[in-house]
């Protein structure tokens, strides 16, 4: 049997929106010789950048960042390409003998990446998903679920027989691949971790100070211009129902753009439902128990929060 190869280190900074990650990311990848990789869903597209809070030059202060504003509006992304990008990615930082440094948000991705998940992508070459929508679309779902009870009645006793998203999934991954998702679900789950993950998430120790945060970086980027950016892709054609165009920011500012009234309720239901966003990323992050929680008060010294994850990680052995 060969060796196992040594495992990556990596870094994630993690937590809820506005909480400081992107500025903590940056100074650890100047303390340490390191480079970040976006760990942001809607970061990854070109023509988002306000509504994102996607870092700016002056804000990255020279340190190379990866899978920012890289992909066309019109295409979907999935946890499993991402996968694949930051794989990539990290394993390029590493083989530079720089520390790969994951930033961002979207939990999902975090955890996919950390610990090592590889996924059965959506492959459109082959067509199978598309034949597979279009006889659900024609009220075939039903015979659907019973191609899958017959392929992989694991999977199907698991899910309800109107959950179409999961059961054109379950029989794509099986057409394409000639295994079942749930044989592929447990080799994943054998497979020894690629990397070396040491996970840092700030957030404040007041709720009410993370709440107050959000709300002012709304109205900076309402400030910045985040209408014209909407009104700059609905000119372009960018379609409402694209997934990009239902991050947070956009899809309220849409609707109220059409509707040609006052934009002022738009922005604060767009402070509504960040907030609950952080809300729902606390509940995932903290779900971790290897997660080193830094809190924040209101008036921190910034520079006391890079001492404090610089000592911890020097104690973890990284890098």
């Amino acid at each position: 049997m060969p060796p196992s190869q040594p495992r990556i280190p990596v870094l994630a900074v993690a937590g809820p929106t506005a909480s400081g990650k992107s500025a903590l990311a940056v100074r650890l990848a100047r303390e340490l010789d390191g480079e970040v990789i976006s760990a942001d869903s809607m970061q990854v597209y070109a023509a988002l950048s306000i509504g994102t809070a996607r870092p700016s030059e002056a804000e990255m202060q020279g340190v190379a960042h990866h899978l920012l504003g890289f992909l066309p509006l019109e295409e979907s992304y999935s946890v499993a390409r991402y996968v694949e990008d930051a794989s990539h990615a990290a394993g390029s930082i590493h083989a530079r003998g720089r520390l790969p440094i994951l930033c961002g948000g979207t939990g999902l991705y975090l955890d996919a990446l950390c610990q090592g998940r590889s996924f059965s992508d959506f492959r459109p070459e082959t067509g199978v998903r598309t034949r597979l929508q279009a006889q659900a679309a024609q009220g075939g779902l039903d015979a659907l679920w019973e191609q899958l009870r017959q392929v992989d009645p694991e999977t199907a006793a698991r899910l309800h027989p109107h959950d179409a998203k999961r059961i054109i999934r379950a029989l794509e991954v099986w057409y394409d691949t000639g295994q079942t998702i749930s044989q592929h679900n447990r080799q994943t789950q054998t497979q020894p971790p690629r990397y070396q993950g040491v996970t840092i998430a700030l957030t404040y120790r007041d709720r009410q100070d993370l709440y107050q945060r959000i709300d002012q970086r709304v109205d900076q980027m309402m400030a910045r211009g985040l209408a014209e950016e909407v009104r700059a892709l609905l000119a372009a054609g960018i379609p409402r129902t694209s997934t990009a165009m239902q991050a947070i920011g956009y899809k309220e500012l849409v609707r109220a753009l059409d509707a040609g009234g006052d934009l002022a309720p738009a922005v604060e239901e767009i402070k509504r439902r960040s907030r609950q966003y952080a809300k729902r990323q606390l509940t995932w992050f903290r779900r971790k128990e290897d997660t080193e929680w830094i809190l924040l008060d209101k008036m921190q010294d910034f520079s006391s929060v890079v001492q404090i994850s610089t000592d911890y990680l020097r104690e973890k052995g990284l890098p």
